[in-house]
């Protein structure tokens, strides 16, 4: 098939290089604006090397809206929930050509409940679906291909067969597809990113429970993933989730739940739990320094809501920054890729130091508070760390250490739930 992407998400970057990859003929347009085309880059190696891989075998062509052919088989839309006034603009351009129609027309954007609806009310003529945006930062390539089962939204036999065609390279067996009217779709992946919230502040209530307890949520974590009704996914104590896309969720999830008159506080406990996550290594801070700490230089590692991507959006690293800032203090922070983002958000200030090593920002620091989970902070110098530190304070705020081997190593140590 011939294939039309728009959009710069990640999620239009992995569809048009997979699509390409398995022989689809794909045209991707990432802006509405002719000057604006300039080559793509994601955090994701993986991503730009499929993406550059194909543009070199001519299967996918990075081009401008008014050189995407009119003789293309489908239109694929990925764009997030900020973006609705450009794709208006590229369909009412597409209104204008002299297309034939039907096409198969696929909303992959985070436009929350309706958000299909809408657009195909812009182009009621053609056979249009919904295929919820389920790429993750950081395993990018994996979370498609290695998908179980596939949530489509189609009205229709026409769009739910050329879908089922484009799809097929990718999820060759019927049981992969989950199809159901458009609206349910969407509610669908509302839902999901929902119950992966509620089962991570559900363990970031009973990590503080657990500090109470004397017990150590590690095995709390261990214990529940091992029963098969639960499973282990998304049982991370720590200090909470971000993420634009995910964080938005919740919060469409959230209104919608409140607009239809239903009284459930559970996704607003969800979120408030959350919220209140993020503070929880500066409590720790606040009271092992016995509410003092003015003047004293604290290093954070880790800006990224997660790992492998270079995104602060919803990262606790904001609410960890106010915090400290609020009590005098002066931060040293250290992220392999989100320091330049961090430091477009805050600009220049005195009482914030980007380092771009991580033992350089922990040179006379009175903690070290570990944010994000990259796999180069997982092993330590500690002899380098008690060299450099004012005094050998611990926060791990992804419980990625061993409590005891960190004490025995002469530091203190507190994690999330941890003893």
């Amino acid at each position: 098939m011939k294939i039309a992407v728009y959009g710069t998400t990640l999620h239009a970057g992995v569809m048009a290089g997979l699509f390409a990859e398995y022989g689809h003929f794909v045209f991707w347009c990432p802006y509405a604006k002719d000057d604006e085309i300039c080559a793509i880059q994601y955090q994701d190696k993986n991503v730009n090397h499929l993406i550059k891989t194909q543009a070199q075998t001519r299967q996918l062509s990075i081009c401008a809206l008014v050189d995407v052919p009119l003789d293309v088989d489908a239109y694929f839309f990925a764009f997030n929930s900020n973006e609705a006034e450009r794709l208006d603009e590229i369909l009412d351009y597409l209104k204008q050509q002299p297309i034939l129609h039907p096409k198969l027309m696929i909303n992959g954007s985070s436009f929350g409940l309706d958000g299909t609806t809408r657009l195909q009310k812009k182009l009621p003529q053609d056979d249009w679906c919904y295929l919820p945006d389920m790429v993750q930062e950081g395993n990018a390539m994996n979370s498609v291909l290695q998908v179980k089962h596939v949530v489509i939204g189609v009205e229709t036999d026409a769009a739910k067969e050329k879908i089922a065609e484009l799809l097929r390279p990718f999820f060759s067996y019927n049981h992969n597809y989950l199809f159901m009217p458009i609206l349910d779709a969407e509610f669908t992946k509302l839902s999901i990113s929902g119950m992966l919230a509620t089962r991570i502040s559900y363990m970031n209530d009973l990590a503080v429970v657990s500090e109470k307890l004397g017990v150590d949520i590690a095995n709390i974590r261990l214990g529940l993933g091992a029963d098969s009704r639960i499973g282990s996914s998304y049982l991370a104590a720590g200090v909470g989730f971000g993420g634009e896309n995910f964080s938005h969720d919740i919060l469409t999830l959230s209104q919608t739940i409140a607009e239809t008159g239903v009284k459930s506080q559970l996704l607003e406990q969800v979120w408030e739990i959350n919220e209140q996550q993020k503070e929880i290594l500066f409590r720790k801070l606040w009271n092992y320094y016995q509410c003092d700490l003015k003047g004293k230089i604290i290093a954070i590692w880790g800006a990224s809501f997660k790992e492998n991507t270079a995104r602060t959006n919803f990262s606790p690293i904001h609410t960890m920054l106010k915090a400290l800032w609020a009590q005098g203090v002066i931060v040293k922070l250290h992220d392999p890729q989100a320091l330049p983002m961090i430091g477009k958000h805050y600009g220049t200030r005195d009482d914030l130091i980007l380092c771009e090593d991580p033992y350089q920002a922990v040179q006379d620091a009175s903690a070290l508070c570990l944010l994000t989970a990259w796999k180069q902070y997982l092993s330590l110098d500690y002899k380098q760390l008690q060299q450099r530190m004012k005094h050998p304070l611990i926060l791990d705020g992804r419980n990625i250490y061993d409590p005891a081997y960190v004490k025995a190593q002469g530091f203190a140590y507190e994690g999330v739930g941890r003893k």
